[in-house]
């Protein structure tokens, strides 16, 4: 493979329609480079920025802002080559990943001679994801197409669907754990919420939902990042011998999601999301205006066999929204799915790739066409992104290999895919009129 193209990444500008915490699951992206050198785990931190128009709306307001990116140029081929833009997360960017985009995503072009504009691609993972493919319908002229991992294009007020994916990931005997766990930690709340809580170094957590809330999300991560064993192997062997459940809990939340994902209390903390003034958790607030408004993502128990308390219903969330932001607001989910068109997304040449374990996977693109693809990784361990990130995602991996899922072929196989859709569509871009960036 030729290497020919030059990398750029750019923060995330959440104002699409008008980050991700995990107090929706989706998980912060600061913290998977948690314990890692900026040597391992970046191929470049050298910040660049560029003005950037403050409000795209209004013919009246000039206003700029300074914007951050990141470019990486050992594989740019000048002066045609393709840029691979890679839309970064909703919170903190600290530089270009070693991931599977920029370690091995070389791509061969068929060049037209004259022709010396730049082909843009654009990529994300998750939320960015989204973006990346809502770019792409909303500006075909500038870009040749997309690759939307694990995007979540549709907006859905009540996600019963998510814990079922949990539920059916987790398999009869997690999931019987895991249920047992939950009305554990119910009954401890109304006896000791103060000793149950300190377990999970949550204490500053008043409101008891929110508290379950936190757990739940605790739960999700091991299935969403692709290490399902981390919860369920010791969760299952504690209810086979009789060991304390909520005990056993604790300890896979303060040694793997505190310890190696960063997952903090504070993030569910009422009184630090209504903080105005803004620091470094202020990206937690931002994206609960984007989800108590445009996207709900709303994670509720199903009504049955359910792997979460009951009380985080969709009551819940609205709550939690109106308590953050006042009454009136509320999610515009069908406006949001309409100005974008959800799952049925009318565009062309965008790849959506998914992992089988993910449930955020059901708020993606998942049936396929030949002018959007969509793919799906089946393995134990395939999580969010696994396509670009591999898996398990953890800073134990942090180069997005395929090696270390549970059928690196099924990745393996999709990424070759991805490879022959780029390449064809930036051919295929070569030879026709195309509008600069």
């Amino acid at each position: 493979m030729s290497s020919d193209h030059v990398i750029i990444l750019i923060t995330t500008v959440t104002a699409i329609l008008s980050y991700s915490s995990l107090s929706n699951a989706l998980l912060h992206s600061g913290s998977v480079s948690h314990g890692i050198s900026e040597s391992d785990y970046f191929l470049t931190t050298n910040e660049l920025w560029f003005n950037q128009t403050l409000d795209h709306f209004s013919p009246y307001d000039h206003r700029k802002f300074r914007q951050r990116y990141f470019e990486f140029m050992d594989y740019f081929r000048a002066p045609d080559g393709p840029v691979f833009m890679i839309i970064c997360g909703e919170g903190p960017c600290s530089g270009i990943a070693k991931d599977y985009i920029t370690k091995s995503l070389n791509v061969k072009l068929n060049r037209s001679s004259g022709d010396s504009d730049n082909p843009w691609f654009f990529f994300g993972v998750s939320y960015p994801g989204a973006l990346s493919a809502w770019f792409r319908l909303k500006f075909p002229h500038l870009t040749c197409g997309s690759l939307a991992s694990s995007a979540v294009v549709r907006a859905v007020r009540d996600f019963s669907e998510f814990d079922q994916q949990i539920s059916e990931s987790a398999g009869q005997e997690c999931k019987a754990a895991l249920q047992e766990t939950n009305k554990l930690l119910e009954l401890g709340l109304k006896v000791k919420a103060k000793a149950v809580k300190s377990l999970f170094n949550a204490t500053e957590l008043g409101v008891d939902a929110d508290f379950l809330f936190f757990t739940a999300d605790a739960a999700v991560m091991a299935f969403q990042y692709g290490n399902p064993d981390k919860l369920c192997v010791p969760l299952v062997e504690a209810k086979k011998n009789g060991i304390d459940l909520v005990e056993t809990y604790s300890k896979y939340v303060r040694d793997y999601c505190i310890g190696v994902w960063g997952l903090r209390a504070r993030m569910y903390n009422r009184r630090n999301l209504r903080n105005t003034v803004v620091t470094a958790d202020s990206t937690y607030r931002l994206w609960w205006f984007q989800v108590c408004t445009e996207l709900a993502y709303f994670q509720v128990a199903p009504s049955n066999d359910s792997v979460r308390s009951h009380q985080i219903n969709t009551e819940y969330h609205l709550d939690l929204c109106k308590s953050l932001f006042g009454r009136s607001v509320y999610p515009k989910v069908d406006a949001t799915n309409l100005f974008y068109g959800g799952d049925r997304i009318a565009a062309t040449k965008i790849i959506f790739t998914n992992g089988s374990q993910d449930p955020w996977r059901h708020a993606s693109k998942q049936t396929s066409s030949p002018e959007l693809p969509s793919y799906t990784m089946d393995c134990h361990n395939c999580g969010h992104g696994a396509d670009l990130r591999g898996c398990p995602q953890a800073p134990i991996v942090i180069e997005g290999k395929s090696n270390n899922c549970s059928s690196p072929d099924a990745v393996n196989k999709v990424r070759q895919h991805m490879v022959k859709h780029i390449d064809l569509w930036l051919s295929e871009c070569r030879g026709s009129t195309r509008s600069s960036m």
